[in-house]
């Protein structure tokens, strides 16, 4: 028998913890108290906000122990000086702008699961608020996982690599510094490379990342690659439109080149892993037919493309499956 609804009510009642740590970091709390000590006064007036409002929400910052207070003054906790202050080498202020942005998408999920796509209107406007912070905040996380997949791939003889929907170029940049016999290309939107090109001039290789615009559900990828990666992008497709990009990236290939996916596979059942199920939602909330996929759906796409030697692979430390397979050889 259950011991009462507490459980229930504190799910209910998560999304506050949440909210305050967003509405925290998008109003640059953290940045304005730096390594200072100051009054909620000081930090009102840094940021432009009312006094008595946030001097509340800093007490409630302090209960989340990321703040902390002696008398009227606040610092920040040691987590947040690492992590919330801009500028500082652990910010992880790109990942929660993006978390910020699924904050609003989500808000939307009951509508969603009525009308069975996503309900969000979307225009160039709130795109262009939308992209930069999606973007720093998959570098943030592809930066941190390439170390993990990178010893699942064989990158004997690989020397053309292309990067579809590449985003900031994180794993193009992990290939490059691999195997200096790597060149790679990264096939993204019009409003996404300049991003790229950003990054990968930071990571002083632009002479060895290019970017291409195109659509990855429409346009040709090219020719000749050696290997085809795609990381995180299959669950923003409908299942028709991932066959068909399969199809593209095994005619880009060279006969014997390489195909590796990297997604949030879920198992057959649908109940597992947990974050698969969940970004399942993720999905329906902000795309027209995105979804999350078992292996048995990727393999078939595989192998009505012309790939072999399909394997999967659940790198220790990484944070998704990879699904590896080569292209047929020409007899």
């Amino acid at each position: 028998m259950a011991e009462g609804p507490n459980r229930i009510l504190e799910m209910a009642r998560a999304f506050q913890e949440s909210r305050i740590l967003l509405t925290g970091a998008e109003l640059g709390v953290f940045g304005a108290i730096g390594d200072d000590t100051l009054t909620s006064a000081d930090v009102a007036a840094r940021i432009g906000a009312d006094p008595r409002a946030t001097d509340r929400l800093m007490n409630a910052l302090v209960v989340l122990g990321l703040l902390t207070k002696d008398g009227g003054q606040f610092s920040n906790s040691p987590e947040a000086r690492e992590f919330l202050v801009p500028g500082r080498p652990g910010y992880v202020g790109g990942a929660l702008g993006h978390t910020s942005s699924l904050w609003h998408t989500w808000s939307t999920l009951t509508d969603a699961v009525r009308a069975g796509t996503s309900v969000v209107k979307r225009d160039d406007e709130s795109r262009d608020r939308y992209v930069k912070p999606f973007i720093a905040a998959m570098h943030f996380n592809a930066s941190r996982n390439a170390e993990h997949i990178l010893p699942e791939l064989d990158l004997t003889g690989v020397r053309r690599v292309i990067d579809v929907g590449g985003g900031s170029g994180a794993y193009s940049i992990a290939f490059c510094r691999a195997n200096p016999d790597i060149t790679a290309v990264v096939f993204d939107q019009p409003d996404v490379v300049p991003l790229t090109q950003h990054y990968a001039a930071e990571a002083g290789l632009s002479d060895r990342i290019s970017t291409v615009t195109g659509d990855f559900t429409k346009d040709e990828l090219g020719r000749d690659f050696d290997l085809a990666f795609m990381s995180h992008i299959l669950h923003s497709n409908s299942p028709a439109e991932n066959a068909e990009l399969i199809r593209r990236a095994c005619r880009a290939l060279k006969p014997g080149g390489q195909i590796v996916v990297q997604e949030f596979v879920i198992d057959e059942c649908r109940t597992s892993p947990p974050w698969a199920v969940l970004f399942a939602l993720n999905m329906l909330v902000g795309t027209k037919a995105g979804d999350t996929f078992t292996e048995s759906e990727i393999r078939a796409w595989f192998s009505d493309a012309g790939f072999t030697d399909i394997r999967r692979a659940d790198p220790p430390g990484a944070n998704a499956t990879l699904l590896l397979a080569a292209k047929r050889s020409k007899r």
